[in-house]
């Protein structure tokens, strides 16, 4: 219980020095950058994903042709 005390305070204390620090005009540009950095990096997993899934389902679409396929050449006399 001691943990999670700690690490609400700890979160906590964050916040407020977060608030503090973005009063100032270095401090709202420090977060500007780092938001704009953060934003960046999830766009480029969430496109890193999309292209990765577009792979994963073509492969599925081509493997699933040819068990169509090959069930299709079992059946014919």
């Amino acid at each position: 219980m001691k943990n999670v005390f700690w690490l609400i305070v700890g979160i906590g204390a964050g916040f407020v020095v977060a608030h503090e620090i973005n009063k100032t005009q270095s401090g709202k540009r420090f977060f500007s950058e780092l938001d704009s950095r953060v934003r960046e990096f999830t766009d480029t997993v969430g496109d890193a994903y999309k292209e990765r899934e577009a792979q994963l389902r073509d492969t599925a679409e081509t493997v699933v042709a040819r068990v169509e396929d090959a069930a299709e050449d079992l059946t014919k006399p």
